[in-house]
């Protein structure tokens, strides 16, 4: 069942994400002042918005897994593996938003705050994957990685709202709540992305999280079979030394 619902969220993903490749690139019209550079429009915002997302599910499992009643290993491993794909879902943001500056702003970067704060965010976040490869026993990694989960995700409003809380190059919020700032094919076209790339960020975590959980329980059984092999060794001995 799990594997049939990943295929059918993947394939779901791959048409949505080639409909919103046809429809920024063919159907919707370029725009008056940006051109053509402004169909990353349909692709930048809901790269960022899956980043929130990731970073937003890896704090609640962060929560859920430090909080005694629902301590479970499943919720780190779902907090790394979304952590993992919104790093990836980050770079991307990062990434075209500076071929989209380049036309806009002349350069691919500038210290803008949004900029700056996604970029810190983007540290942070592999600071965490980093931190994760510190050995120790699975709770205790656990732990200390949920922690700094919570730590990272402290970076994710202030990259949100950077743009009204700072006077930046970047512009404002894509979508408003009065008035939109697109309408008509380009709002269904930036839609879809949204939607597209949510869909994929779901196929890629529940891979992430099978990957996860595979090594999870290799380690265990490896550490299993290392607890019998002990045994073994001092029942040897002790049959030795009785003999």
């Amino acid at each position: 069942m799990t594997t049939q619902l990943r295929r059918t969220i993947g394939v779901l993903a791959l048409l949505g994400l080639a409909a919103t490749v046809w429809l920024g690139l063919w159907v919707t019209p370029p725009d008056a002042v940006q051109g053509n550079y402004a169909r990353f429009l349909y692709i930048h915002p809901p790269l960022a918005w899956v980043a929130y997302l990731a970073y937003g599910l890896a704090a609640v499992s962060s929560v859920l897994y430090l909080v005694p009643r629902t301590r479970n290993l499943a919720f780190d491993r779902l907090a790394v593996s979304a952590v993992e794909v919104g790093v990836i879902y980050t770079l991307l943001t990062l990434l075209t938003g500076s071929l989209w500056g380049k036309n806009t702003w002349g350069v691919y970067w500038v210290w803008d705050a949004r900029l700056t704060s996604t970029a810190f965010m983007a540290v942070l976040f592999l600071g965490y994957l980093a931190l994760r490869r510190v050995p120790g026993e699975p709770h205790q990694v656990a732990k200390r990685s949920a922690v700094a989960a919570l730590v990272a995700f402290i970076d994710v409003p202030i990259v949100h709202f950077s743009v009204q809380w700072w006077n930046t190059l970047h512009q404002g919020q894509t979508i408003q709540i009065q008035g939109n700032a697109v309408h008509g094919s380009m709002a269904w076209t930036l839609l879809l992305g949204f939607v597209s790339f949510t869909l994929a960020f779901v196929w890629m975590l529940m891979l992430r999280y099978q990957l996860e959980r595979a090594r999870s329980t290799a380690a265990d059984s490896a550490l299993a079979e290392a607890v019998a092999a002990r045994r073994r060794e001092g029942d040897l001995a002790a049959t030795e030394v009785s003999a």
